[in-house]
């Protein structure tokens, strides 16, 4: 059966329904997407998805709600709302949609429902609280999103509807550029496994470009590594290799002599002729040579396992 209608509620919007349309738009680009309250739309019917309306969630009769009691929940117990039940039903044709290889569809899949849905359904159901990001609270991506609704004195017919398809073009970008990110964080793991092989016993990791690389690590258990080596377009690059995705701190800091100096300096510093920078920071240096860097890697390991 074609899908004609996505139908979801009217009035101000928030994250959930709004990336919900994300997924639904790309996959039923011809359907009409409706903003509306009234029963002869959030009742299911031929041709129609529901969703964040209708106070039912039947995945059969194609209506997605979560305010109804008893609400819908995760396995393990944590709520959905209507972004998390149509990612739920939808997410791996979204997948497949942007081209995403079969392979990496299940992965991707839960990966962006651990990383991106389920903070979104948390935070609609007053599960998680936006105060949790500290000074960032008003940067989250529900706070950002719903910042895109009209003022409350800009009120017309079509105010909300008119923001609302406004909003959409914005959330997409988001949302596929996180997807884009996973794929090739997926398609990368393949090259980072070969160069741990190829590393063998060394704490450093050469890779043939810049690319994902700290999941990968992870996932081999390589914990032996503290530095990665890659070549750029005109020089080479050296950087460190983080514990945790949620933080900066590295296995291994670039010595501390290095920090923040350029070029001659930079030689005078590490010995090393082609050193050309060293961000304050100590999370990455540059070299104009593989060896340059090569070198700058070894002292870096040196300096490291003498402290």
């Amino acid at each position: 059966m074609a899908i004609t209608h996505l139908v979801t509620h009217s009035g101000g919007f928030h994250a959930d329904e709004l990336l919900s349309s994300v997924i639904l738009t790309r996959l039923f680009p011809d359907a009409t997407l409706i903003r509306s309250r009234e029963a002869q739309w959030v009742t299911p019917g031929a041709g129609k998805i529901i969703y964040d309306v209708g106070r039912a969630h039947d995945p059969e009769a194609r209506i997605f709600d979560h305010h109804q009691r008893p609400n819908p929940l995760r396995a393990d117990g944590q709520p959905y709302s209507s972004f998390g039940l149509i990612w739920q039903q939808y997410g791996r044709s979204y997948l497949r949609a942007l081209d995403v290889p079969e392979a990496d569809i299940d992965g991707i899949h839960h990966d962006f429902d651990r990383d991106f849905v389920l903070p979104i359904d948390l935070m609609d159901n007053g599960a998680l609280e936006p105060s949790v990001a500290g000074p960032l609270a008003g940067m989250t991506l529900p706070v950002l999103l719903e910042s895109l609704k009209p003022a409350f004195d800009e009120r017309g017919a079509d105010a909300d509807d008119t923001a609302f398809m406004k909003a959409l073009p914005v959330a997409r970008a988001f949302v596929e550029a996180v997807i884009t990110g996973k794929a090739a964080e997926a398609r990368a793991a393949a090259i980072v496994t070969h160069g741990i092989s190829a590393a063998g016993a060394s704490p450093v990791l050469e890779l043939p470009m810049g690319m994902p690389f700290r999941s990968a690590i992870e996932k081999a258990g390589a914990d032996h590594l503290l530095f990665v080596v890659h070549p750029r377009e005109s020089d080479w690059a050296l950087t460190t290799i983080r514990k945790r995705g949620d933080s900066f701190e590295s296995r291994a800091d670039l010595p501390k002599a290095w920090a923040g100096l350029t070029d001659e300096a930079l030689e005078k510093a590490c010995g090393v002729e082609g050193a050309k920078f060293c961000h304050n920071a100590r999370f990455i240096a540059v070299a104009g040579t593989r060896d340059a860097v090569m070198e700058m890697a070894r002292l870096a390991v040196a300096e490291t396992e003498a402290a």
